[in-house]
């Protein structure tokens, strides 16, 4: 998962810094000139008896919100391939592709495909962080926009979400007027897209793992290697269901399990990152002593927002000009979950703001008044969450599961899923089919995978790491101690681990992650 909506919440690559406010849009001029493989026949899983095969399509690499230097040298294109596989003879969707080379001179010839986070996130986005970390060192990076997502036609973005969530910002997080303008631009972008003829329906997980099959059915790639992360490990482990032809080792980073993720899924998560960073705290002397119980301070302080909430001006992160920001016990817990507070300042931003001094927590929500518009593909994130997450729980299961995780916290922050606020509501206008039946299934595979989870991460907590390797028997799970969501491109630790399990999947070298301890907290003086 992802941040998402309405929620300041950025992740902790601080993805605000690195895109432009402005998406750019992917003109793919068709060259038509097939790569090797093209026009393979996909498996037979992933395609209806008069479906046509997929197809790869040479083109120019997307025209980024910023410069990716690697992109000059990669080879890209579009993989064309059904929008819904159940209706053979429907519309087609071309889904954006680079094949970054490697930077070994004899690199691997098993390559590397990225899955990335959301559902929505922008693939090409991350590939800077992904060519930092080392993932194209050995062997080439492919990177695919998932159906919906940026670059990919068609292009399932919702500016009218992202306008909402900068309006939010200055509204308390469970507003009535929050959720009008949420459900009204939920609305507006539904409506939008259908009359435009994309199915809804068809923008699910399932879907988007036939695509990854097609992909290395089209490209002529006998075997590959995964790494996915957030959502992408969602995708990934439907993928390894669905389709374990061809995949040689998978690299799952910050997991969320299809068969276990829900909206009452995400308040165990939330309950055990936040935990971590507070006990984490506690085991370093110089913090303990200058920040005592914090567990009570964070209870105190989410229930007196919640009471009388805060209305502040303040400066975002990127800097400009002071935007109105309302602080109160639901944006308090998400600010949290969304890492958008370095969890090494969390406790001295917790004093701080139980002794009159919001400012760390008010800046980190104003930077919700300025979204990335269209970068977030929130068409994908809303049929994902509505189709997959969302049924098969209440709004009843969801408070009980936030007063398990919280005891004695406002019901009125504990109603909405942490990231997702007033997701049922949302999801009665989205309005998709229920697909839990044919996604909330267990994967079970020999397929060496490598399970690497941040003890910090409130979104996708790290124990679900050992929970999702039960049934993946050749499974390695490793936690990075005081690290968040998405821990590959910030733990050096982690990229030894993934480097050595791609070399080695079965018997990867995981030593260093026993030296590894969260950095010293921020210590303020009285």
């Amino acid at each position: 998962m992802r941040s998402t909506r309405i929620s300041a919440a950025v992740s902790g690559r601080t993805a605000g810094a690195r895109r432009a406010a402005t998406a750019a849009v992917l003109v793919l001029l068709a060259a038509a000139v097939p790569v090797s493989g093209a026009g393979a026949a996909a498996t037979p899983s992933a395609h209806g008896p008069s479906a046509p095969p997929p197809r790869f399509v040479s083109g120019p690499c997307p025209e980024t919100p910023e410069p990716i230097p690697v992109l000059e040298h990669a080879r890209c294109g579009f993989l064309e391939v059904p929008e819904n596989r159940e209706r053979p003879g429907g519309r087609t969707v071309r889904l954006a592709v680079a094949v970054v080379p490697a930077a070994s001179a004899k690199p691997a010839a098993d390559p590397l495909v990225y899955m990335a986070g959301g559902p929505g996130g922008d693939a090409f986005g991350d590939i800077p962080f992904l060519v930092e970390a080392g993932l194209n060192r050995d062997r080439e990076l492919i990177v695919m926009a998932q159906r919906g997502n940026l670059h990919s036609r068609p292009n399932l973005a919702c500016p009218e979400i992202d306008r909402a969530s900068a309006q939010a910002v200055g509204l308390r997080y469970d507003d009535p007027s929050a959720r009008t303008l949420l459900l009204r631009a939920a609305e507006q972008c539904r409506g939008r897209l259908t009359a435009d003829g994309t199915d809804l329906g068809a923008y699910n997980t399932g879907e988007n793992a036939a695509d990854f099959a097609d992909l290395r059915t089209a490209l002529g790639i006998p075997r590959w290697n995964v790494y996915a992360y957030s959502y992408g490990t969602d995708l990934a482990l439907t993928y390894l269901r669905d389709h374990p032809q061809g995949i040689r080792a998978v690299a799952l980073d910050s997991v969320t399990p299809p068969q276990t993720v829900s909206l009452p899924w995400t308040w165990s998560s939330a309950r055990e990152g936040i935990d971590t960073v507070l006990r984490a705290c506690e085991a370093q002397p110089a913090c303990k002593s200058r920040y005592p119980d914090l567990d009570r301070t964070l209870a105190e302080q989410v229930r007196r927002l919640e009471e009388r909430p805060l209305t502040l001006e303040a400066v975002p992160p990127q800097g400009g000009k002071p935007v109105k920001v309302v602080l109160d016990g639901g944006a308090l817990l998400n600010l949290l979950v969304g890492n958008a507070v370095p969890a090494a300042e969390v406790p001295a931003a917790l004093d701080e703001l139980a002794r009159g001094n919001p400012e760390r927590f008010a800046r980190a929500r104003a930077a919700g008044a300025h979204p990335a518009v269209g970068e977030t593909a929130y068409g994908l994130t809303e049929s994902v969450a509505c189709a997959e997450w969302a049924p098969g729980h209440s709004e009843s299961d969801l408070l009980k599961a936030g007063r398990r995780a919280f005891p004695g916290w406002p019901d009125s922050v504990l109603t909405h899923a942490p990231q997702l606020p007033f997701q049922h509501e949302v999801c009665r206008v989205w309005n998709v089919p229920d697909r839990t039946g044919s996604q909330r299934v267990t994967p079970v595979s020999p397929v060496p995978t490598l399970i690497v989870s941040g003890t910090f991460d409130a979104k996708t907590g790290a124990s679900w790491g050992e929970r999702t390797a039960r049934t993946l028997s050749g499974s390695t799970v490793v936690k990075i101690p005081g690290t968040g969501h998405f821990v590959v491109p910030q733990s050096p630790c982690a990229q030894q681990v993934l480097a050595s399990f791609l070399a080695r999947p079965t018997a990867p070298d995981t030593s260093c992650a026993a030296d590894v301890r969260p950095k010293p907290f921020t210590i303020v003086p009285r």
